[in-house]
């Protein structure tokens, strides 16, 4: 009954509309305080805020029926058709206390704009709002969106915080200024036949009153209010022709001759506005585009703060134009300086990340400069980072995090020099100790840390013993404080072994329980993890490709494992062997085919102990008709071809007896993987030059929109709420992709970047030479497997041996001609 509802949503009106007079009156409700802060703590203005936060809260989840869910489109529909527009009244006259010069706290403010923005969507309520447009934009949001006293205030005399409240990720939240912006853009583009062409018209007005003024007229913050409306439109501008055509005009006459205004926070208005309008094309022979190169890189020493900012946070944007790179690479040694000059002045994440995009950009470049980077970075880290802790920063720490990943984008630039690498040790390593050790106290850097130093273990042909300090400090994360790092583990943790599996092997790590190998460690992490019932699938599969790493890197040396790795990755199997989705049986397959590798017969002596032989290979037969990928094929192929070098006779009966059926798939296997290499992979990039920007999908028609009749509606908004209506159960696919679960978990490419000596071993020479020695050693038990296969199966055989001596009759050709 949704009247019943009703005498509470007229309290929430009579308190919305409560006159509050000044505490001078002497009029109820007395004692209002003078002080701001004050105000806002006053108890009757909270009271304000509450109400119209749930009038915004019912507004959002009732205001439009057709997204109400099915029990509550009963009172959606009271809601929309009655109480939504009885409340527009009082909440526009709540905004219209502030242009009358009484006040108003921000957040009721920002409140009453989040509401007014709803109402934009609703056509019952938007057809009340149309005759007060003006009201709205010219009386409400713009003086909003414009500079206060307070503002250019902190702008001039405490530019840290100016900054920090311009960046702050809460301010959507509370302020004034952002849901005046959202309301403004919500109305050119879902009512923009009824606003953009007089918005428009009314900024440029603004923009040319000023322009033609004399200096000691020019109302400097008007002129930043219109800019910032432009800019706040711009991928609605850039995306209609006849307003992105007019774009270049409004930069090179209106924000060009800001960059050199001799009031601070035009000259950040300007590199503000380079940002929004980055992409836009300029008609000339490319001048414009170099003016603008050369005044947003002056900034860069701008005497204000928060101009030096954005100017940086500028370049990141005009980096990507057509010939921005040859007028930025000859003064990159000096747009490095001022970089870190920047950053030490400030903990900014944004400056960083537009470090890092001129990093990347210049990766080719950089060399000469790695040293002094990382230096610099590491420097500029640990001053973060302080920060961060003391005092509770949390830019600061964003900022730290940022120089991490800088760090990572210079190691890339020069992964191809090992000894440069190399150099960088001493500067890397104790950062990399810092964050690993400390029990997790810095656990919000360990991603960029494990990132770092994949980089150090991966691309140097050697492995330092100072690196080797790493090693069980992973471990010890692991167990204590960052079990849902083990993905971003695994590739260190493969490198140690493959780079130095002797040290590996003979390594101890001293821990409260003894002197534990650091094969045990290895182990243990995937034991946990294969164990672990809140494990994701992703996890096990990265677990399990450490066993491989073993297995390929330790040969004749781990026999003693070989138990413990079949008790693990078979178990797992038992759990997963009706499990719809393969991926997991597969990679435990890549363990298996690496283990028969390494040792058929202790392989074997393992399957036949536990008296699983026959029902894995059946599984594993059958499930090699979904294997798509590479790896695990070739796996399957050695391992499987691995069994051919044990006497048939010293098979289990259950192997002897599949032998032909075996050897059918493993050479229909090896000639599918030698035909996929043979015709290349089909590139996944053949429909790059089809459109597929999604990005201005939801701009649409900036001067159409919808109809006053219609209410405003999203494709992409009603796809996701019938999709959450049709889900049965939290568990399926949709669920976990809506949520952010585990959705398409199990697509992820585990292997895709595994390496090992394995990756030197041709399969099919190594079938070729496995199944020629079998025939040579024992003619008559293979002679008797070949009448057994069908004819086709013979066939195949043969290609594989025609295969195999055309490539080792090319290998030779082109030695003799080498030499």
């Amino acid at each position: 009954n949704p009247q019943s509802m009703q005498p509470w949503l007229d309290i929430l009106q009579q308190a919305l509309i409560k006159k509050l007079p000044e505490g001078g009156t002497g009029l109820e409700p007395r004692g209002q305080p003078t002080a701001i802060e004050e105000r806002n703590a006053w108890p009757w203005w909270k009271v304000k805020k509450w109400a119209i936060q749930i009038m915004s809260r019912l507004f959002s989840r009732y205001g439009i029926p057709s997204y109400a869910e099915d029990d509550a489109k009963e009172f959606a529909k009271y809601f929309s058709q009655n109480v939504a527009t009885q409340f527009l009244g009082p909440v526009c006259e709540t905004l219209n206390l502030r242009p009358s010069g009484q006040f108003c706290t921000d957040r009721v403010v920002h409140l009453c704009l989040t509401y007014v923005d709803l109402a934009v969507e609703l056509s019952s309520t938007y057809k009340l709002l149309k005759p007060h447009l003006d009201f709205l934009l010219y009386q409400v949001c713009f003086p909003t969106m414009c500079l206060t006293e307070e503002d250019i205030d902190l702008f001039e005399n405490d530019p840290h915080e100016f900054v920090h409240r311009q960046n702050s990720p809460l301010a959507d939240f509370y302020d004034p200024r952002m849901s005046a912006i959202t309301l403004v853009t919500d109305l050119v583009k879902h009512r923009g036949q009824d606003v953009t062409q007089n918005l428009l018209g009314r900024m440029t007005e603004i923009l040319k009153r000023y322009g033609s003024s004399p200096p000691e007229t020019q109302n400097h913050i008007e002129k930043d209010g219109a800019l910032l409306t432009f800019g706040s439109l711009s991928k609605f501008l850039l995306a209609k022709e006849k307003y992105a055509k007019e774009l270049e005009g409004l930069l090179v006459t209106s924000v060009f001759p800001d960059f050199n205004a001799p009031v601070g926070f035009l000259r950040y208005r300007a590199c503000w506005m380079v940002q929004q309008f980055s992409t836009v094309k300029w008609s000339d022979d490319g001048t414009n585009l170099r003016t603008l190169l050369q005044l947003t890189l002056l900034r860069l020493s701008d005497p204000a703060l928060p101009v030096q900012i954005e100017a940086s946070k500028a370049l990141r944007f005009l980096i990507e134009s057509d010939g921005a790179e040859q007028t930025l690479l000859p003064v990159l040694p000096q747009l490095l300086t001022e970089y870190f000059r920047i950053m030490n002045e400030i903990g900014n994440d944004e400056v960083v990340s537009a470090l890092q995009v001129l990093l990347d950009k210049f990766g080719d470049h950089i060399e000469p400069h790695a040293v002094q980077l990382v230096t610099q970075l590491s420097n500029a880290f640990n001053q973060y980072c302080t920060a961060g802790e003391d005092d509770d920063d949390d830019d600061a720490a964003m900022a730290a995090a940022q120089c991490l990943e800088c760090i990572a984008t210079v190691l890339k630039g020069i992964c191809d020099q090992p000894a440069m690498m190399k150099s960088l040790e001493p500067q890397l390593i104790p950062l990399v100790l810092k964050i690993m050790g400390n029990d997790g106290e810095y656990i919000e850097y360990l991603e960029c840390a494990l990132d770092i130093l994949t980089f150090l273990t991966f691309f140097p042909e050697t492995i330092s013993p100072e690196l080797w300090q790493a090693f069980p400090l992973i471990y010890i994360a692991f167990d204590q404080w960052a079990y849902d790092y083990l993905n971003m583990m695994v590739p260190c943790l493969q490198a140690y072994i493959q780079k130095a599996p002797d040290v590996f092997l003979a390594g101890k790590a001293q821990l409260p329980e003894g002197a534990i190998p650091y094969i045990d460690l290895i182990v243990s992490m995937v034991a946990k993890t294969v164990t672990n019932e809140r494990a994701s699938e992703s996890e096990c599969r990265y677990a399990l490709s450490l066993f491989m790493s073993l297995l390929h890197n330790c040969q004749g040396k781990i026999d003693v494992y070989i138990p413990i790795i079949n008790e693990i990755a078979l178990g797992k199997l038992g759990q997963q062997v009706n499990s719809e989705a393969p991926h997991t049986r597969i990679s435990i397959y890549q363990v298996l085919g690496s283990a028969l590798y390494y040792n058929p017969q202790l392989e074997l002596v393992e399957l036949e102990k536990r008296g699983v032989t026959q029902q894995v290979f059946q599984k594993w037969m059958k499930d090699t008709e979904v294997m798509d990928r590479w790896l695990p094929k070739k796996l399957t192929v050695l391992g499987l071809s691995s069994i051919l070098a044990i006497p048939a006779a010293s098979l289990p009966p259950s192997i002897q007896s599949s032998l032909p059926p075996l050897i059918d798939a493993v050479v229909r296997m090896s000639i599918a993987l030698k035909t996929e290499v043979e015709g290349g992979e089909k590139n996944d990039d053949d429909n790059l030059g089809e459109d597929n920007d999604l990005g201005d999908g939801d701009v649409g028609d900036v001067d159409l929109g919808f109809g006053e009749d219609e209410d405003v509606t999203n494709e992409v908004d009603e796809s996701y709420r019938k999709a959450l209506q049709g889900v049965t159960s939290w568990d399926d696919d949709m669920a976990k992709f809506l949520l952010g679960g585990d959705w398409d978990d199990d697509r992820e490419d585990v292997d895709e970047d595994f390496t090992s000596p394995l990756d030197r071993v041709d399969e099919l020479l190594f079938l070729n030479d496995t199944l020629k020695a079998a025939f040579q050693r024992e003619p008559e038990a293979y002679q008797q497997i070949q009448a057994a296969m069908p004819p086709e199966s013979v066939a195949n055989c043969q290609k594989v041996f025609q295969a195999a001596d055309s490539m080792r009759a090319q290998a030779a050709q082109q030695s003799s001609q080498q030499s």
